[in-house]
């Protein structure tokens, strides 16, 4: 019988169907019941720089932010910053990830999106164009190659999970936050 079809015939037995759910949720946390590498899961967040999907992994990203009210222009700065934000009371770097790549400004709207780095060095706000939510994959779907991208960030890849058809370029925000050209913020 199936954890559903358990569930199922506990639903008039309260007590019985949280001791099930506890049971349950007991195993999945331990792991059993997993069998091979094959069946491990990857997490992350998509998103999307103008017609193309990207992931990056979750354990990179702090959190997801609408575009902030208020942005304040750093004077000297390269264009793709967008300037500084007050994100409860820490100031935040606010980077357009599609200009930092030569894709151009990022026109901001309803589904604009700034991913919060978790980089314990490098503050970062990302703007992208929007966020899709979080994608589950096994292991098995990885590959280290990395699929042609129509943005520039090929030295930030870090493959790419398949399923069926689509491919799912991963990005790396350590690899983008720990690069010299990231780093070098200052107009010329």
């Amino acid at each position: 019988m199936s954890a559903t079809q358990s569930l199922k015939s506990l639903r008039d037995k309260p007590f019985e169907l949280l001791r099930e759910l506890e049971r349950l949720a007991r195993v999945a946390l331990s792991g059993q019941g997993r069998g091979s590498a094959a069946e491990r899961e990857w997490v992350g967040v998509a998103f999307r720089l103008s017609s193309e999907n990207f992931l990056v992994a979750r354990e990179e990203t702090r959190e997801v932010l609408g575009f902030p009210s208020v942005v304040t222009r750093v004077p000297g700065a390269k264009a793709w910053i967008r300037g500084i934000a007050n994100v409860r009371g820490q100031l935040l770097p606010v980077v357009d990830l599609r200009a930092f790549l030569g894709g151009g400004m990022t026109n901001t709207g309803r589904s604009t999106r700034v991913l919060v780095a978790n980089h314990r060095e490098v503050p970062a706000g990302l703007l992208v164009d929007e966020v899709l939510g979080f994608r589950r994959f096994n292991d098995a779907e990885f590959s280290a190659v990395t699929p042609p991208t129509v943005a520039r960030c090929d030295r930030y890849l870090a493959g790419a999970f398949r399923r069926g058809a689509e491919s799912w370029p991963v990005f790396s925000l350590r690899s983008l936050l720990e690069s010299d050209e990231f780093l070098q913020a200052a107009a010329s």
